[in-house]
């Protein structure tokens, strides 16, 4: 009987040795000892520690930042506009002994935070217009004058509207305040992606695209009146050009008619018949071509220089 004890206690001693009564908590992870499924000791950080093999467990939990992924959701907005909406948020276990208590494991954590992420944000996003969900607060409309935008008949001053830190903040005050009691500390809380539900979304394109077509129209139109600006005082001004060019040239030839008159008139008074012969023979030439003929009578005063050269 006794060799039997002893067998069975040397086993036991052997069992334990195996099992390894010593355990080591990494950097970044906490520890927390049960022994027959009920917490005992503290919670244990980095290092090298002690249990008692067969009888006490260790339960290991992340001390780093943890990472909760929504799944995108359709959710209808105030002014009933139908979205998808992509969230995420930051987490992590503050409290690893009540955190065991609640929700004992990550998985489980994460159901929870669907439950409770989700409720304030389809909450929320069903309280606020769109507009309100995808502008950032500082947003100031064009050239600083206050918009006014229409809301199933009613008109909405934008100065009056919230923006998305806002909403999200709001958001990460109230989930906050549910998670302490599962030993949760919530750190953050954002919005990945808003989008429009696929009916919706290609009769957005069609309108974006509409009004780009308009947008495009209106500076075709600009630019046509600019053209027509253009050309028209490029006309006026060619006009303007033209006319002094053709008041100049009229202005030289008046005075270079009036100096060849002056020289004409000089050369008159100075020898009246030298003067009446150059003119007589300039209609010569003018009256003659070069096979031309001309007929004339001996008394006609025409041929008067011709008779005399005979």
């Amino acid at each position: 009987m006794k060799r039997f004890v002893l067998l069975a206690v040397i086993a036991l001693l052997v069992l334990g040795v195996m099992q390894n009564p010593l355990f080591v908590v990494k950097e970044g992870e906490q520890a927390l000892v049960t022994q027959f499924g009920k917490p005992v000791g503290g919670i244990l950080g980095p290092g090298l520690h002690v249990r008692i093999p067969f009888v006490q467990t260790v339960h290991r939990f992340e001390k780093r930042i943890l990472k909760w992924d929504g799944d995108p959701e359709q959710i209808t907005t105030k002014d009933k506009r139908y979205i998808f909406l992509d969230t995420t948020a930051r987490w992590r276990i503050a409290d690893p002994l009540l955190f065991f208590k609640t929700v004992a494991t990550e998985p489980g954590a994460q159901s929870r935070l669907d439950d409770i992420l989700d409720s304030v944000v389809r909450d929320a996003v069903s309280g606020h217009l769109l507009v309100e969900l995808v502008r950032g607060s500082d947003y100031q409309p064009p050239g600083g004058t206050a918009e006014v935008i229409q809301i199933e008949g009613v008109t909405v001053a934008t100065e009056q509207l919230i923006g998305r830190e806002e909403i999200l903040a709001t958001l990460l005050e109230k989930a906050r305040a549910r998670t302490p009691e599962y030993g949760i500390e919530l750190i953050d809380l954002q919005i990945k992606r808003i989008n429009y539900i696929e009916q919706v979304r290609q009769r957005v394109y069609e309108r974006m695209i509409s009004e780009r077509k308009k947008v495009a129209a209106q500076f075709r139109a600009e630019g046509e009146g600019e053209k027509a600006d253009i050309l028209g005082q490029m006309e006026k001004e060619l006009k303007a050009i033209t006319s002094e060019a053709y008041r100049k040239s009229v202005e030289v030839r008046g005075k270079a008619d009036a100096e060849a008159a002056g020289i004409y008139a000089a050369a008159y008074g100075s020898d009246r018949e030298f003067y009446a012969f150059l003119r007589t023979l300039e209609s010569y030439r003018k009256a003659v071509g070069k096979n031309g003929k001309l007929v004339l009578s001996t008394d006609s005063d025409f041929y008067r220089y011709l008779q005399k050269m005979k």
